[in-house]
């Protein structure tokens, strides 16, 4: 196979996988969207959510994106420390957006406010946790490309997968775009 039709078929392949990604998340919103009145007598995302908190976590994540912007423009220079240099920092920024998450589902469910308590909570759970899924495996993403960049440098084959991962980067910054207004902004009005 050459390396135009390997590129092709790899491209494709990741396309594919992010418009089921598209339909996943658009599925999780429309449950949101049906069950977050249903709080069954508890608190609803008005008493919940703590907007600095949030506004914080949506800072660092695009930021996060801003920078791993600029890993693919140090890509297209060549530049492999620059490369690195970037991804450590949108790595950084990623595990600090997962570690407030983190912190907010512990949060709530110390104060008995888990997935279990309502159709608005399991919801809530269901879609804000599966976008940390994600972004957990874009961190781990974060790190085999860093490996392999360093190993082999910007090769083809690397600068690829860079690319894909910067679109999958970028994907859950839409995402979390449409969590931070559909589920804390309105929620909070």
């Amino acid at each position: 196979m050459t390396e135009l039709a390997a590129t092709v078929k790899t491209t494709l392949g990741f396309w594919t996988y992010l418009m089921t990604d598209v339909i996943l998340f658009a599925t999780l919103f429309v449950t949101y969207a049906v069950l977050h009145t249903n709080t069954f007598g508890g608190p609803g995302p008005d008493e919940l959510f703590s907007m600095p908190f949030v506004l914080v976590e949506t800072l660092l994540l695009l930021t996060s994106s801003f920078i791993c912007g600029l890993a693919i423009l140090a890509m297209q220079r060549q530049a492999k420390q620059a490369v690195l240099a970037a991804l450590a920092v949108t790595f950084v920024l990623g595990a600090a957006f997962l570690g407030m998450e983190l912190y907010e589902f512990n949060k709530l469910v110390d104060e008995g406010n888990s997935w279990q308590r309502s159709g608005f909570l399991s919801a809530f759970f269901t879609l804000v946790g599966t976008h940390g899924a994600h972004i957990t495996a874009g961190l781990i993403w974060i790190g085999v490309m860093a490996a392999q960049i360093g190993r082999r440098g910007l090769t083809p084959h690397t600068s690829r997968r860079l690319v894909l991962f910067s679109l999958f980067w970028h994907f859950l910054d839409v995402v979390w775009i449409f969590i931070f207004s559909l589920v804390y902004l309105l929620g909070a009005a």
